[in-house]
């Protein structure tokens, strides 16, 4: 680790002080105050120069003044007379104590915080005896405007705060600090977030995460000094309840986002007074909280619906009440999240929607709530008119009728995104598609089992000449009939993601891109084993002159025949993945050979019929690639892979 400050001093200083004979001397050395650890590196040998008394009892030597005979109070005002800088951050390398000492002092109490002369130059807070990193270690960023730094793990301690609190004072105190866990031995405690609150009053975010002795004390410390605080986010925080949340809404007033997680400490009163007290909230999200309530969400909500924008509530103890006062007062909120709130019925749903509260409602997120039924979901659709985002996961009581009503109702959804939806059919999905309107751009099925391969004996309805994207992955029952309908239905595809659909074959897959009239540009097929190099030369050449991305992952049917219909049509094709594909040192010959073609990433995991004689092809192609994957590739040898390195010195190789 590089040394912090570059020390230019005698390289015979010893620590510990004046040198005595004595042993219970020894302990005025470290008369550090109760709340500080007491660190006591290993003595240098000591180069002894004075003149030494011989006696029965050995040697001594004269005893010298040390500053460390001074009492803490004395130490005190003479550390809030350094100026600020260079010499404060030297100061703080001596010891542990003058660190501690030093990170318990207020900016607002050093005698020259005003002053134009201090020092500018700033020098990290504390060297190697004392534990501290460098930059890269405490990962110091400039984001949003000031200077962040996160902590994770055993990295995490009340010595490092410290030292950043001291070492980031001269540049003008720290904007953002993320916390992640905490030292097993040296815990972050009380003492550290204290640190950080007195050298740091222009903190403007603070991320708590897994902090078990982080308590009340530590945030009122927060609170008392760094009134900027915009942003707070408490993850698994046992020790930290209703007192220290009270007091961040008491003294904090331009908090504008919270997010608490895991908190058994935190119930209804501090989300109380965060509404009542916090004017500029826009964001809150709440997750498992088992001591929160309907009165402290309804409280809050009432309190702040002129400006609250963003709710996530999830693994709740709340009810059908929470859910109505949401639909009245949510006048401002455009992104709502409920998730795991089993004791909400249907009522409670029903209730939001008819409300009438929600008009500025646009995206909408929810989650393994028994409530949702076919009645609530349409009456959502007609309360949230400006509704243009639904995503619907483990709701299994939504049917093919409320999923097309719900379509009906939502004239302005933009995107429906359905998973493990298991009661959806063929034939909601063909409604959705036929009733959706005029702006529906984006549709994803994602494991929704109740899915069958049927063919529609219905007419075909009306297509979905809005749609450009279209996701169906991991729904084994969609076969090539539901797919060959679902073509039909939408001519404008510019985005097909089918990953995972292993019964789709040649013959349904063809009929949708003949549909495609737009021209696809991004198309993913990863692990769809019954495809062959028929369907791929059918994609290239109805589309080579739009598409941009291809995924062939896991086809194994795909041979050298692709790559070159690929190579012949494709024109701006840039992302290309083969992994586990039947191809061969042919076909990359082809692929390098193409001069119209420039792929910038090249994904050949798993071919293991591609060897070291495509060394002068990956060369070859190597003037556009930034990104070749050859991981598993059982036939390219290691010094290969080595020259490649060395030749593709630009590009990021996966071996």
């Amino acid at each position: 680790m590089p040394t912090l400050v570059n020390y230019s001093g005698d390289d015979e200083i010893y620590s510990g002080g004046s040198f005595y004979t004595n042993p219970t001397d020894l302990g005025r050395l470290y008369s550090v105050g109760s709340h500080v650890d007491v660190y006591s590196p290993a003595c240098k040998r000591a180069r002894i120069s004075a003149p030494f008394l011989f006696g029965s009892s050995g040697f001594e030597q004269n005893k010298r003044p040390s500053i460390e005979v001074l009492p803490d109070e004395c130490l005190f005002e003479i550390f809030r007379r350094v100026p600020e800088g260079k010499e404060r951050s030297s100061c703080a390398c001596v010891s542990k104590k003058w660190l501690m000492l030093l990170s318990s002092i207020r900016r607002s109490e050093f005698c020259n915080s005003n002053t134009e002369d201090e020092e500018k130059e700033t020098a990290p807070a504390v060297c190697n005896d004392v534990e501290m990193v460098s930059c890269e270690d405490n990962r110091e960023v400039e984001s949003d405007g000031y200077l962040t730094r996160s902590l994770e793990g055993k990295k995490a301690t009340d010595m490092r705060l410290a030292a950043i609190a001291v070492g980031t004072s001269s540049r003008g105190g720290l904007g953002k600090l993320l916390i992640r866990g905490s030292n097993s031995v040296r815990r972050v405690t009380n003492l550290g977030l204290s640190a950080i609150a007195r050298g740091c009053p222009s903190l403007r975010a603070l991320s708590l995460w897994n902090v078990p002795f982080v308590g009340d004390e530590g945030l009122f410390e927060i609170a008392k000094e760094c009134h900027l605080l915009e942003k707070l986010d408490l993850s698994n925080c046992p020790s930290i309840s209703n007192k220290g949340l009270i007091a961040i809404a008491e003294n904090c007033p331009n908090l504008s986002s919270l997010n608490i997680e895991s908190c058994s400490m935190i119930g209804n009163e501090g989300l109380q007074a965060i509404g009542k007290l916090c004017p500029k909230l826009q964001s809150i999200s709440v997750k498992d909280c088992p001591l929160l309530g309907d009165h402290g969400v309804s409280s809050l909500l009432s309190s702040a619906s002129s400006v609250l924008t963003r709710v996530k509530l999830q693994a709740l103890n709340i009810t059908d009440f929470s859910l109505a006062v949401i639909g009245h007062y949510g006048k401002a909120v455009m992104n709502l999240s409920l998730s795991g709130l089993q004791h909400v019925s249907e009522k409670g749903f029903w209730v939001m929607g008819n409300a009438k509260g929600l008009q500025k409602l646009s995206s909408l997120t929810i989650t393994s709530c028994r409530g949702i039924t076919d009645v609530s979901l349409e009456a959502i659709a007609k309360g949230s008119v400006n509704l243009k985002q639904m995503c619907l996961r483990k709701c299994c009581f939504v049917s093919d009728n409320g999923l097309v009503a719900f379509a009906k109702a939502a004239g302005s959804l933009e995107s429906l995104q359905l998973e493990e939806c298991n009661r959806v059919t063929q034939s909601g999905i063909v409604g959705v598609l036929s009733n959706c309107g005029t702006k529906l751009k984006a549709l994803s099925l994602v494991k929704c089992m109740g899915i069958k391969d049927m063919a529609f004996r219905m007419p075909v309805p009306s297509p979905c000449s809005s749609l450009r994207y279209l996701s169906i992955r991991n729904c084994p029952g969609f076969g090539s009939a539901s797919l060959a309908m679902v073509g039909k239905l939408c001519p404008q595809l510019q985005h097909v993601d089918l990953s995972g659909l292993c019964r789709i074959t040649d013959a349904g897959l063809l009929p949708l891109l003949e549909t495609c009239e737009a021209g696809l540009v991004k198309v993913n097929l990863s692990d769809c084993m019954s495809l062959n190099d028929e369907v791929v030369s059918a994609l290239a050449r109805l589309h080579g002159g739009t598409l941009e991305l291809l995924n062939l992952d896991g086809c194994r049917k795909i041979t050298d025949a692709s790559l070159v219909a690929i190579a012949e049509n494709c024109l701006f094709l840039s992302d290309l993945d083969v992994s586990k594909c039947a191809v061969t040192d042919s076909g990359i010959a082809i692929l390098s050979s193409a001069e119209q073609l420039n792929l910038q990433v090249l994904s050949l995991s798993g071919c293991s019929e591609v060897s070291n004689k495509s060394l002068p092809c990956l060369k070859k192609m190597g003037r556009t690639l930034v990104g070749l994957n050859l991981q598993n590739c059982s036939s390219i040898s290691s010094s290969t892979v080595e020259l490649l390195v060395e030749s593709l010195w630009r590009c990021d190789i996966l071996t």
